[in-house]
């Protein structure tokens, strides 16, 4: 199974917040340049996550990204689960619609991967993958465009 970019993207960014704990905030267009994606796909991944109380994002003069303590804290596997749905791994109804959807028995066999993996995942939260070695490498990562030279 493959996550989504959206996804992906959701959990490199929870993460680079995870570590930050310096004053000010960073703003959305700086984290999206610490993890190396474009402003306007970080912009709507943060959305989705304030959307689900992941990150908390404050406007104005002092304003700027936080992780939640529910983001912090909460399981991993929920939170891929919200990112990604619950959707069937593989697409039995698309158009034309599979001819052996009626007797398949892959379908269920896949769904029942895609629990394991996402059961995998549960015990694990945000702050769990930031311990060491990964969270030093995550505060080495500049927040804003990089600059002359870069």
């Amino acid at each position: 199974m493959r996550l989504t970019k959206g996804t992906d993207l959701a959990l490199r960014i929870a993460m680079r917040l995870a570590v930050h704990d310096d004053e000010p905030a960073p703003t959305t267009r700086e984290v999206a340049a610490a993890v190396g994606v474009p402003h306007s796909h970080a912009a709507k991944v943060v959305t989705r996550l304030q959307h689900l109380g992941v990150v908390e994002a404050r406007r104005g003069r002092g304003g700027g990204l936080a992780l939640t303590t529910a983001g912090r804290t909460g399981s991993i596997g929920r939170l891929v689960r919200e990112l990604e749905g619950t959707g069937d791994v593989v697409g039995c109804e698309d158009a034309p619609p599979c001819p052996l959807r009626s007797a398949c028995r892959l379908r269920s066999v896949l769904r029942t991967a895609q629990e394991a993996f996402y059961t995998a995942l549960d015990p694990y939260t945000v702050d769990d993958l930031v311990a060491s070695p990964t969270g030093p490498v995550l505060l080495g990562l500049p927040l804003g465009p990089p600059g002359p030279g870069s």
